[in-house]
């Protein structure tokens, strides 16, 4: 059995990846401020800009494969902490590859949609990158970086992702279905389109890219949509009446946020296909993850806005 070390195993991408990895591998998953227990996976606790701390872990696991999900995922946050988050997001990683390329393992990096400014959608892999906020421009940075340290590098960048969000991660619908249950007021923006993926596809992207990918990979979903009009569709599976669920839809300019939003970032993932990828269609996807509903927490605020 080959050893995988996973960064941000208590993450949403890191938990799904532990929770549908197999028995291919054996999974040391770091963690750092949320330490939990997860299945059949070796918990690791330690903080990843320690580089001897992290030297350490690889000379003792010795690992096949790394795959790199730890980030300071919050934009928002990485618009207000730019150098706090700069050291998470692109130092952290360029040491991991550092560490890869001096023992000749793979090396999967997720990375974002957020790398392009949403002008020219749907984007493959080999066109320009432009981002509009820091986390964007940090992404770039951590991907270009990685490549220079070590060429085998593989980059999954990563569309928007919901499904079982673990123990302490979430992803973007749990809140948005909170709100529906309790009957509170959801502004959700017409004008802002993704190719969201499910956890359980995101996580067997990144098995088919450490099988056969080279350079960039795109994974997202198969359908381009907006937020709105992912309410509109959860509110149908769930089977909220228009009262019950009150979606209000809104523009990005309506909105105060610290860090700007592209437009429209959906994903051109023919190259995905090309190696085996196929993602099931966010209907579908959503209804299997509703099946977990009851593992999903109350928002708190009066009004959610996504």
């Amino acid at each position: 059995m080959k050893k995988m070390l996973l960064t941000g195993a208590s993450g949403f991408l890191g938990w799904n990846i532990c929770r549908w990895a197999g028995k291919g591998w054996e999974i040391y998953g770091t963690v750092f401020s949320h330490p939990i227990q997860i299945p059949g996976v070796k918990i690791v606790q330690v903080d990843l800009r320690d580089f001897r701390e992290v030297k350490k872990i690889f000379d003792v696991v010795r690992p096949d494969a790394v795959v790199h999900t730890a980030a300071a995922a919050n934009i928002n946050f990485c618009q207000t902490h730019p150098k706090e988050s700069h050291q998470i997001n692109v130092d952290v990683s360029m040491d991991i590859a550092g560490l890869c390329a001096d023992r000749s393992i793979a090396c999967v990096f997720t990375s974002s949609d957020l790398v392009f400014d949403g002008q020219c959608a749907p984007y493959c892999e080999e066109d320009p990158v432009s981002p509009v906020n820091v986390y964007g421009e940090q992404k770039i940075l951590a991907e270009e970086g990685m490549l220079k340290r070590y060429p085998d590098v593989i980059i999954c960048r990563m569309s928007l992702m919901f499904g079982d969000p673990g123990p302490v991660a979430s992803s973007f619908v749990q809140p948005m279905i909170a709100a529906m249950r309790e009957a509170r007021p959801l502004k959700l923006f017409v004008d802002e389109f993704r190719t969201p993926l499910s956890g359980r596809d995101a996580a067997a992207g990144i098995f088919l890219a450490l099988k056969k990918a080279k350079g960039i990979l795109h994974l997202g979903g198969r359908e381009r949509i907006s937020r709105y009009e992912i309410g509109v569709l959860l509110r149908d599976i769930l089977g909220f009446t228009e009262k019950k669920a009150a979606l209000i839809s809104c523009r990005q300019r309506d909105v105060h946020m610290p860090a700007p939003r592209a437009a429209d970032v959906s994903f051109d993932i023919t190259k995905a296909q090309t190696l085996g990828f196929h993602p099931v269609s966010l209907p579908e996807a959503l209804k299997d993850f509703t099946s977990f509903e009851n593992r999903l927490p109350s928002a708190t605020a009066e009004t959610a806005i996504f």
